[in-house]
């Protein structure tokens, strides 16, 4: 029974390292996002403010002005990215938390004297909790997950102290 626990602790190792990084990845994605359209909407608005009230006859800049800063603005709202990015955020640490308990429970746990009950009871824990995550985590883009797998191949998500 120990052996089937160490490799389903292993497959939620796995599968938690993947999906981390990949909320990881989509959370930086989205973040950015927020930057790239909230600076400029900033920046613009503030450019057409001092226009606006320059002694110089601007309407036609301030207006093109104004209406990008509002179209950024707007994207912005209507995207969320922010909130996006939190959320993936959030996720991804929570799957860093399960790659924690199942690396714990395959290389202290199982390797301690015990009862097979409690080690039992320990993996369906962290079971359900890899179900709950799949189930309320937002959804990871494919470029993520593919990001993802080609950083943890030239191993983004291995540890310097090795077994």
């Amino acid at each position: 029974m120990r052996n089937n626990i160490l490799k389903e602790a292993k497959r939620i190792e796995e599968d938690s390292i993947y999906s981390s990084k990949s909320h990881f990845n989509t959370a930086r994605f989205w973040s950015n996002l927020h930057l790239w359209l909230g600076v400029p909407a900033v920046m613009l608005a503030a450019v057409a403010s001092a226009f606006a009230f320059s002694e110089y006859d601007n309407h036609g800049l301030v207006g093109f002005l104004a209406i990008i800063a509002s179209a950024l603005s707007a994207v912005n709202i209507f995207l969320n990215p922010n909130e996006k990015a939190n959320s993936h955020h959030n996720a991804g640490n929570q799957y860093n938390a399960l790659k924690n308990n199942a690396r714990i429970l395959s290389e202290i746990y199982l390797n301690v004297d015990g009862n097979n009950e409690d080690i039992l009871k320990k993996m369906e824990k962290m079971n359900d909790k890899r179900n709950d995550l799949n189930e309320k985590s937002p959804q990871i883009p494919r470029w993520a997950f593919k990001k993802a797998r080609r950083g943890i191949k030239e191993g983004e998500a291995d540890y310097k102290i090795k077994n």
